[in-house]
Parts: C-alpha cells; structure tokens; sequence
C-alpha cells in the first residue's frame, strides 16, 4: 500500500484523511469545498514597466557570475539571484515576453537546461524551482526559474531521501519503483506522457501533479531536459484548460552515492488565479519544499515591540 485513507462521511459530502505510508506525510481532501467558487479562469494582465527581466532592463540592471558574464540559450538568460535564500542561487528569465499565456518546448527545455549546466557545478543538493504569477508567490510575473543548491537537503525531499534509504534497508529494493509500478496501475496515471507522471495519492497542493525522473542527480537530467519540457508543457496546458493559469514547481535531485534507492522528482501544484493587488506569502519553498522563507528576523520583533510598545 502506497498510502492509507479514511473517509468522512458529512451532511453535504465527504473529507478523505490520507497518509503516505512511505513518509508519514498526510492530507485531506475535501472535495465540496469547490464550491466556493474562490478560484476565478480570468487571468489580468501584468504591464512591463520597469520590469528588471524584460530585455531593455535584465543586461542592465541583473547581477552576473563571477566570470562577468550571464548564460543566455535560446530566449533564457540566467544569473545570481540578488536577494538570495539559498547558499547558492540563481535565476533564469524563461521568455523575452513580459507575460505568457501557453509556453513552447524550446523555451521550457532551454530554461531548464541552462539552470542544470550552471547547478551541476555546485556541490550541494540542488532544485529547479518556478512559481508562475503573484498568486503563487512570485515577486515579478514575468516567467523565471529559481535554482538552488544547499548543503543539505529541505524538509521535503530529506524525508524522501531518508524514508527511501531506510525502505531500501529493510526490504532490498527501491521505493520508487514499486511507486512506478503501483501507479502505473492506477487511476492516476497520466498515459501518453513521454516520462512517468502521475496525480500523487496525497497530495501537497491543488491538483498535485508528480515526474518520477530516470536519473538522480541534476548532471543526470540534462538527459531527459528535452523530453520533459514536451511533457511539462502538455501538463502546463492541462492546468490552463482547466481553469488555472497559476503554479508552483519543483524538481527534487539527489546525489551519486543515493542511486540505489533514490529518485529526482519533480512536483507541480495549482494555485487559485491571480489577485492583481497582491502577491501570495506562500511560494514553492512554502508549498513544495515544506521551508518556510521569513522576512523578519524574531529579535526584530522583539525590538520593534519595545521601541513601539505604549505601556
């Protein structure tokens, strides 16, 4: 058994209380509360004014690698990030265009090249991340990937690193593939993909989507780059037919030494549409990462409190 449900049965429909049997992870899924009607199809537009990714700012005012220089491939171009919150951090503008409707496989493929040749040097656990719009978190709309490396792994994929090595000890076989096998069976199995995707039995997000990928590390995914973005951008148009134009994705890597029992993955979530007077405080470390990116520090708080407090 991949997960455990039990179901809860209320006068206007039921919760289904989930577990991933693997990490311990849980969810519930309400499925009446979509009735609210608190997502809306109409996506507004964000003008490019002032825009620091649009091509007459990002070679001016974009931050370079050591080097001096910035990786540009295809219309992606790729550099530090200013405001870091990883011990290694970059940022890759996917598109020339200021806002995007539906994306091409050159530009998703390019995107994601360009963050694995620059991340593979680097000698921590990486991801591949990209909120799209404000609604998920994003401080600019104009489409960019974040790439981090840290020395140790987040909340989330430690738990499928440790949980996937301790599976491998008992039973002398790899987690992952009896996933592939169990949810190739399924009615979640998303068929006619070129890699395997699939809706995660217990999600972390709206309408979760999740690639078990063929290799481990991100040097690895430079293989499949290609046919992945065909696929994302398949699944990325599936999001848009069905009513969301907003999203959070990840790409989880490990490293050589966790090959027997290790997989990178990617996770993709929904997000509810874009209100244009605000960006949401929950990203793809919040949602995906289970790391919570805080802006003031606690000892802030309390000096703030003793210099404002009015006794």
């Amino acid at each position: 058994m991949m997960f455990q449900a039990c179901r809860h049965i209320h006068e206007s429909g039921f919760i289904e209380f989930r577990t991933d049997s693997l990490t311990g992870m849980r969810a519930r899924i309400c499925p009446e509360r979509l009735k609210r009607g608190i997502g809306v199809p109409d996506i507004p537009d964000y003008l490019p004014e002032g825009c620091p990714f649009c091509q007459e700012l990002v070679t001016e005012v974009t931050p370079v690698f050591p080097d001096g220089t910035r990786l540009e491939i295809g219309e992606s171009i790729t550099f530090p990030n200013l405001y870091p919150f990883a011990t290694y951090h970059i940022v890759t503008v996917i598109t020339r265009d200021h806002m995007v409707r539906s994306f091409t496989r050159d530009q998703i493929k390019d995107a994601l090249m360009a963050q694995a040749l620059v991340l593979e040097k680097q000698p921590g656990y990486v991801s591949i991340n990209w909120n799209y719009l404000p609604s998920a978190g994003a401080s600019l709309p104009h489409p960019h990937l974040q790439g981090l490396s840290d020395p140790v792994p987040d909340t989330l994929p430690m738990k499928y690193i440790t949980c996937s090595r301790d599976y491998f000890e008992q039973h002398n076989r790899s987690w992952w593939l009896e996933l592939c096998r169990n949810e190739s069976a399924s009615e979640r199995f998303l068929d006619g993909l070129n890699l395997f995707w699939y809706a995660h039995p217990v999600p972390v997000g709206e309408k979760e989507i999740r690639c078990v990928l063929p290799g481990v590390t991100v040097s690895d995914f430079k293989k499949s780059v290609d046919t992945f973005a065909s696929d994302l951008v398949r699944i990325l148009d599936f999001y848009q037919d069905i009513g969301h134009g907003s999203w959070n994705f990840s790409v989880f890597f490990g490293q050589d030494n966790e090959r027997d029992f290790f997989s990178a993955f990617a996770i993709l979530i929904a997000r509810i549409n874009p209100n244009p007077l605000s960006t949401s405080d929950t990203a793809f470390m919040e949602k995906l990462h289970h790391e919570p990116v805080i802006l003031t520090l606690p000892e802030d708080i309390g000096k703030l409190w003793r210099n404002n407090h009015v006794k």
